[in-house]
């Protein structure tokens, strides 16, 4: 058995099973617009392996942090821009 993991994304608490990227926990709390384009169009996951930069975040206050490429930590804080 796996063991949870909880972290914050936009303020709510997601709890995970270790071994979870930050982009499945998005997924997870409902959230489908990771981060705007500079037109204002929502972005999400595209490709699911670091190329497309599609699925950035805020982690821990660091910006542009690929999702799909990031592991979930205990107390971790997300931010999108949904």
């Amino acid at each position: 058995m796996s063991k949870a993991i909880t972290l914050q994304i936009n303020g709510q608490p997601v709890t995970v099973p270790s071994g979870t990227v930050v982009a499945a926990a998005v997924t997870r709390a409902g959230i489908t617009v990771f981060h705007r384009s500079p037109c204002g169009e929502g972005r999400g996951p595209l490709c699911g392996m670091g190329v497309c930069f599609e699925c950035r975040v805020m982690i821990n206050g660091r910006p542009h942090s690929r999702s799909c490429l990031i592991l979930c930590a205990e107390g971790m804080e997300v931010r999108t821009d949904a």
